[in-house]
């Protein structure tokens, strides 16, 4: 389900440390708890602070450009995200409605920050609800599986829409590009993906995160349509290697799957339909399991009816065909021509078997 998450705080970026920035605040309702603070260098906590009489002090090491930092509520999964700058930052804050603030001081990107935070905050909850339903959802349950799928596209098309014109309306904050990166990026097609990034300002461009983003555009164009997509080889169910390669001369669908991912389990029947209906014509399907437990990989291959070569290295997210094709979010999949080439990206529902139905006429 992690494609339905909001992201909360996960970066790899690096910055070398100069300077200092006092963030400062009042915490009501949450006496005696931790608040924690993170860097963007690693999900370790660099400092925490108990709190005392409902206040908080943090110093907080700065880089050679703004970076984004977090600090975390104790038994609380949603960080207050704040930016590195050279003004102090102060915020007045209640634990029932923790990150918001009810006010705050600050750069005009730390109140960036504050209001995309605000305006993603019903998003989270729906995300979370939608990550519980779908825990509950029986695997031979078509209707309910059907009904998710249309719940989970409504709502990956309000975090589009309210993470595009947040971007519109910010294009000078850092929070805008915090967005595009981590909430859009797994969401909207590559090509997109670069026209926003292109509307932002140029110093943007050259923080750390744009120069991230630049490459990640690039990245990108080596597996978009039309371009001859890179041999792999990974084991299969039984331990034996398996080639991409190997299917050359078919279409092939690499599809990027797991068993713990409610939404790749709903997509399931959609792409067992298309498998039946195209397999004795030159089609074929290469599964790709981000799981790192091999007993509930194998559980769901045989409770879907997944009757195609199955591949994994049960390393989770860090599935190294997943890592080569760039995937960041899944279901996702890449249909391939008899040459090798990529004709389709994330083909789902009706739309895999109306590409299928117009490539093997």
């Amino acid at each position: 389900m992690k494609h339905l998450a909001i992201t909360a705080f996960g970066l790899i970026f690096t910055c070398s440390a100069f300077a200092q920035q006092v963030v400062t605040g009042t915490l009501t309702g949450a006496e005696g708890k931790k608040l924690y603070l993170y860097s963007d260098e690693d999900n370790n906590p660099k400092d925490s602070v108990l709190l005392k009489d409902g206040k908080f002090s943090f110093k907080v090491v700065a880089g050679s450009g703004p970076a984004i930092n977090a600090i975390i509520l104790e038994d609380v999964g949603n960080p207050l995200l704040f930016v590195t700058d050279k003004e102090p930052a102060q915020y007045v804050l209640k634990a029932e409605t923790f990150p918001i603030a009810t006010s705050m001081k600050g750069s005009e990107d730390n109140k960036a920050m504050q209001a995309y935070q605000k305006s993603f905050q019903g998003l989270i909850k729906q995300a979370q609800a939608l990550n519980a339903e779908a825990s509950t959802i029986n695997g031979t349950d078509e209707a309910a599986k059907d009904a998710f799928r249309k719940k989970a596209a409504a709502f990956n098309e309000e975090v589009m829409n309210t993470g595009k014109e947040f971007i519109k309306m910010h294009p000078k904050q850092l929070a805008s590009l915090w967005i595009l990166v981590n909430e859009l990026s797994k969401r909207v097609e590559p090509g997109e993906f670069e026209q926003l990034f292109n509307s932002l300002d140029k110093p943007l461009k050259e923080t750390k995160y744009g120069i991230s983003a630049s490459k990640y555009i690039r990245s990108l164009k080596e597996v978009s349509e039309g371009e001859l997509a890179e041999d792999f080889s990974q084991e299969d169910i039984n331990g034996k290697p398996v080639k991409l390669s190997s299917f050359r001369g078919k279409y092939v669908l690499v599809d990027f799957w797991a068993s713990w991912c409610g939404p790749c389990r709903a997509e399931n029947p959609n792409v067992v339909k298309a498998f039946n209906r195209f397999k004795d014509k030159n089609f074929t399907i290469v599964g790709v399991s981000l799981d790192n437990n091999r007993d509930r990989w194998v559980a769901a291959v045989k409770q879907d009816n997944l009757q195609w070569t199955q591949l994994s290295d049960l390393k989770g997210w860090s599935n190294e065909v997943a890592q080569q094709y760039n995937v960041r979010a899944i279901p996702a999949n890449f249909l391939i021509d008899p040459k090798g080439r990529i004709i389709g990206r994330n083909l789902r529902g009706g739309d895999l078997e109306a590409k299928l139905e117009k490539v093997l006429k």
